[in-house]
């Protein structure tokens, strides 16, 4: 090739690769701005990555997802040491924290329903991770849930009493590894009892009240609480609850799968519930059928009470109630007033720990109301 050709070849080459470069350094500046354009809603994933802080290492250590409580449930009176997790479940998968300043570094944000503001104003307003969860956190039943604008399709996680929760939130029943004969029924001097707070009909407790004023027309009950002008202590709550042959576990709405602490107390401290709730085949997915009396099981609260007198002077039937103690444990819940929520809490701390795929809730409420 001679060097006039070789020349030209160099120029031509020199000059495309110096369009391209111009074509490059046009597309830096004028696409980002069309492409990488952060969502508008601050509710929304953003796609940053989560990076180290210095404050996090105080707190944590880098294995372990961060739990963040955006609000204490109800008040700060219900918070509580983290280390509780590790004490009273086992439990220490999870860094549980309420520093907000940890925000954008939380693996999940648990939100307590009853805590959002009706504007969403009281959610987090800074932008949301793209890796982080946001844990719905409701024990109320439906009948005691209000519904918010805007909540529908924003949460991946749901905790609460349902069984097809996320996080179910349940003292569950637990079978014994060996056989237990050594059944002790606590001595009783009480036949029937009740502790109730709520008897405000608005809140659906009106059927629970109907039901126990037909029942004292034909049996005492003897009643504990602001029903009965004062409330019980807490180191009182189970000693007394276990004197009772009998225990009114009445809820304070009828919907499925909603078996509270009320279900669970008698049946822990060896008190025999009759239960006012859902349906008899709800109950017995919790419970052994022979461990509780369902009031749908006597065509009137006459007929109940009979058979609760029957019990009373038959011993042997009434141990009959207690059988399956010999395969099954129960742990007794909170007994102290603020200490409700640190079951839950530890639940979701530990899920988030063994569950780190990403999922989304569509149509909230339509699901819960349902």
């Amino acid at each position: 090739m001679s060097f006039w050709r070789m020349q030209q070849f160099l120029v031509i080459i020199t000059s495309w690769l110096g369009g391209f470069g111009t074509c490059l350094l046009f597309f830096q500046y004028t696409l980002p701005d069309c492409l990488f354009q952060s969502v508008p809603s601050h509710l929304t994933p953003h796609f940053y990555p989560k990076t180290n802080s210095s404050s996090l290492q105080e707190v944590s250590q880098p294995e372990k997802p961060i739990l963040l409580v955006w609000a204490w449930p109800e008040t700060d009176n219900f918070k509580f040491d983290p280390i509780e997790c590790k004490n009273r479940f086992g439990t220490d998968s999870c860094n549980l924290t309420d520093d907000r300043n940890l925000y954008t570094l939380s693996d999940a944000v648990l939100i307590y329903h009853k805590s959002i503001k009706n504007d969403l104003s009281s959610l987090p307003q800074t932008p949301r991770p793209s890796f982080q969860r946001w844990i719905w956190f409701n024990l109320e039943s439906p009948t005691n849930t209000r519904k918010k604008a805007g909540l529908e399709n924003l949460f991946n996680l749901t905790l609460t009493y349902r069984r097809d929760s996320d996080i179910s939130v349940r003292y569950d029943l637990t079978v014994r590894k060996r056989k237990y004969e050594n059944i002790v029924i606590p001595k009783k001097d009480k036949l029937v009892c009740w502790f109730v707070s709520n008897t405000n009909p608005g809140t659906g407790a009106w059927a629970r009240i109907k039901y126990y004023e037909d029942l004292r027309k034909h049996i005492n009950v003897s009643i504990f609480g602001n029903m009965a002008g004062s409330r019980l202590k807490d180191e009182d709550y189970y000693p007394t609850m276990a004197s009772c042959k009998f225990y009114l576990s009445f809820e304070n709405s009828i919907h499925k799968d909603y078996i509270t602490e009320k279900f669970n107390g008698p049946l822990a401290v060896g008190t025999v519930p009759i239960v006012l709730g859902t349906s008899r085949e709800n109950y017995e997915q919790f419970a052994p059928g022979d461990s509780f009396i369902h009031v749908n099981d006597f065509p009137s609260a006459e007929l109940l009470a009979q058979h609760l007198f029957r019990l009373d002077k038959d011993d042997e039937a009434y141990r009959h109630y207690f059988d399956w103690r010999k395969h099954i444990s129960t742990i007794p819940h909170y007994s102290v007033w603020n200490e409700e929520f640190i079951l839950p809490i530890c639940q979701a701390c530990d899920y988030i720990a063994r569950q780190r795929e990403y999922k989304e809730v569509h149509d909230l409420f339509k699901w819960y109301f349902s």
